[in-house]
């Protein structure tokens, strides 16, 4: 049975040539922070203000990123503690040319906390 994302369409960004190194493939890193990214802004909702992240608690790469595919981030909720929250976020891609088909690349647990305007975590108010 094929697998279907899991969780809300956050963000879709189109990467680019300069999201790659030298072998034309896209950075890990520009995936993970296009996923960060998506992560927070469905947390800061939950929180209702401002989230940093302080943990990516597993991260699985499956398969590359290549320009000008679509990368659609889906974030999946896990866990609420007093200041933090868990996501599950899994990043997928329309290839340029194939835009029916959807492929899993990067999955992974994000940890973020609700912070004050100082900086310091506070409480999620339910």
């Amino acid at each position: 049975m094929a697998r279907t994302p899991r969780g809300e369409l956050t963000i879709r960004v189109q990467a680019m040539p300069k999201d790659t190194n030298p072998s034309g493939d896209v950075f890990g890193g520009w995936i993970l922070s296009q996923m960060d990214i998506a992560g927070g802004v469905f947390c800061k909702q939950i929180a209702m203000g401002r989230v940093v992240t302080v943990a990516i608690d597993s991260t699985q790469f499956r398969l590359p990123v290549f320009i000008a595919d679509t990368l659609c981030c889906y974030v999946n909720f896990v866990k609420q503690g007093r200041t933090s929250m868990t996501v599950h976020i899994e990043a997928w891609v329309n290839r340029e040319y194939d835009k029916e088909k959807i492929i899993l690349v990067t999955e992974g647990e994000f940890t973020f906390v609700k912070v004050d305007e100082d900086r310091n975590p506070t409480p999620i108010e339910d």
